[in-house]
């Protein structure tokens, strides 16, 4: 039996997950922090609770806590997560709230996913999923680069570094209030989905060491199967994803504090390290698969 897309599996449920999409269509300076939609929360959390298999949980749980203390004790708490598919953060959030009692659900409650404008603005369907979760939205370097490819004046190019700005400007102004609130700020540091047999999708933006630079503790959150596949055939396109049920483990690392761990690593590169952003970001995706193996392999703690 072969298997089916979100779109093939989910037709009717999308139907009824468009009346209560409420996001907006375009991005501005005025709309980049997006609350939670909690009517389109409940979809999605239909969807993943389809698919997490048997197996499915937290690994690091001790972590996840003291993350959550560090938190509520006034830290600055951000977290670096792995993306293989769109619904690595609705199963990050369910398993917070089935899998680690007490603290999970506030914790998952708290988390500001960083999102780029693609989510809100390429399909409606795509946008109704995304806004289950509160996000703070961006331009990403990605999509500039291919705005100003695809500018036909020096004009429109000027224009739409502009608007990147200006969103980017409101996005940090959202972020530092987001801050100040208790929430945690949630980033995919490779900025994309990783595609198989593409391994420029796994690597981390240099952008990432500013984050470093600006919140107080960290965890790095690994993900060990996922309930969606992309079809490669259509890799732009999020609801041709195939999905099947699928055991899903998450698993935290040991809480780090940010500015000496950067300050640590950047000690060790020579002088004439000619990109000790790209540098610092490379060694954080280095840990990543080094978590990810070891969960792969049982040998995590």
């Amino acid at each position: 039996m072969s298997k089916l897309s979100i779109r093939e599996k989910y037709a009717d449920m999308l139907k009824e997950l468009a009346k209560y999409s409420q996001a907006a269509d375009r991005i501005d300076t005025t709309n980049v922090y997006q609350k939670a939609n909690p009517m389109t929360r409940k979809f999605m959390d239909k969807l993943v609770e389809d698919n997490m298999a048997p197996g499915s949980c937290l690994k690091g749980k001790e972590n996840f806590r003291a993350f959550y203390d560090a938190v509520k004790a006034g830290k600055r708490g951000l977290i670096l997560m792995e993306h293989y598919s769109n619904t690595d953060l609705p199963a990050l959030c369910w398993l917070l709230e089935h899998d680690l009692p007490e603290v999970g659900k506030d914790l998952a409650d708290r988390i500001v996913a960083i999102a780029g404008m693609k989510l809100n603005e390429a399909n409606p369907l795509v946008k109704a999923f995304a806004e289950s979760f509160t996000r703070v939205v961006i331009y990403p370097t990605r999509s500039l680069t291919k705005a100003e490819a695809a500018a036909q004046s020096p004009e429109e190019k000027a224009a739409e570094e502009k608007k990147a700005r200006s969103i980017n400007l409101a996005a940090m102004h959202a972020m530092d209030t987001c801050k100040r609130n208790g929430e945690v700020i949630l980033v995919f540091p490779a900025g994309t989905r990783y595609r198989p047999g593409h391994p420029e999708t796994k690597r981390g933006l240099k952008e990432i060491d500013s984050y470093l630079r600006m919140f107080d503790v960290m965890i790095l959150v690994t993900i060990n199967g996922s309930c969606l596949t992309i079809d490669m055939d259509n890799p732009d396109d999020m609801l041709a994803d195939f999905v099947e049920p699928a055991v899903q483990v998450f698993s935290a690392s040991p809480v780090i504090e940010c500015k000496p761990y950067r300050k640590d690593y950047l000690a060790t590169l020579p002088a004439d390290c000619e990109d000790t952003k790209q540098a610092m970001i490379d060694h954080v995706m280095a840990q990543f698969d080094i978590q990810h193996e070891q969960v792969e392999k049982g040998t995590y703690n």
